[in-house]
């Protein structure tokens, strides 16, 4: 019988506000996030940003096991376009998979950007794209031999933003894709056509809404994505302009098995606790709208 929604439904550490972007705000600790999470019914977590939880992986697992979590895998940011820096960067992601792999993670999510403290977006020239395209394979190759799968994540801000430069990976390599239905969008990709034409791509779901108004002044530079973000670029499921119904209703009949994260990016100014029990609240109503979809079946 096929696991519910909920059941194959992982949490993300960005959800509380945890992230690797520069700047990105105010970060809680481990035991306020895990607990939570558990607290919320969930029994997987992605990794978070590299060093918000334990590095040594068979320490990470005991962590996650006393709030009665396993790892799924995680998000890292990398740098593929840059020959010179290439060598070094597959060795950094050989480390990362096998704590990864220590901790019983399956995925490895990868999202490449220009620099690890700055995510402009310059011109890649062709040769440059084609290093990226090799890296992305060097990271399947390294993903395989721990025994982990690799997929990547088309992302606001990152290289791989546009809709032209996700199918320039899709065509260019065999790395499956990390379905982001927000980011997809803010891109302007169409997650629904993707599930149509690369269903047998997909590798991991990341579930996000997006707020129409809030994403047109991120297209038009008026704020940062950071900014978007605190501004409610991301609302609970269901409350946004994402047809995720029907996404993930054409997704359960391709592949009823795959994964999901709920991945709502979020930012904290600071530590307010008003501000932390608001994330929450955003979290119990994206559950509520995965219940209900699981209701519906």
């Amino acid at each position: 019988m096929t696991r519910s929604l909920r059941e194959r439904l992982a949490a993300a550490p960005i959800t509380w506000g945890v992230c690797e972007v520069p700047g990105w705000g105010h970060q809680l600790s481990p035991d306020d996030v895990l607990s939570d999470m558990a607290a919320l019914g969930f029994t997987h977590t992605e990794f978070g940003s590299v060093g918000f939880l334990p590095t040594d992986g068979h320490e990470l697992a005991a962590l996650l096991r006393r709030y009665g979590l396993s790892l799924l895998g995680g998000f890292v940011a990398v740098v593929l376009h840059d020959p010179y820096r290439l060598e070094a960067e597959i060795a950094r992601v050989a480390s990362v998979v096998a704590q990864m792999a220590a901790a019983g993670g399956t995925w490895f999510v990868s999202c490449p950007v220009f620099d690890h403290d700055d995510w402009q977006r310059p011109d890649l020239d062709e040769a440059e794209w084609h290093q990226i395209f090799r890296g992305f394979a060097a990271i399947d190759t390294v993903t395989a031999e721990s025994g982990m799968q690799h997929a990547f994540h088309p992302h606001w801000g990152s290289l791989v933003q546009e809709d032209v430069e996700t199918c320039a990976v899709l065509e260019h390599t065999d790395t499956q894709l990390v379905l982001d239905t927000a980011h997809l969008t803010l891109g302007g990709s169409d997650p629904a056509a993707l599930v149509a034409s690369h269903a047998d791509r997909i590798g991991l779901v990341h579930l996000k809404d997006v707020d129409p108004v809030v994403a047109e002044r991120l297209r038009s530079s008026d704020v940062t994505l950071m900014q978007a973000v605190q501004q409610g670029l991301f609302p609970p499921l269901g409350q946004g302009s994402v047809p995720l119904a029907d996404i993930i209703h054409a997704l359960e009949q391709e592949r009823p098995e795959l994964s999901y994260v709920l991945e709502q990016d979020a930012a904290l100014s600071g530590p307010d606790a008003a501000d932390v029990e608001r994330l929450r609240r955003d979290v119990v109503r994206s559950l509520k709208f995965v219940q209900e979809f699981d209701a519906a079946r």
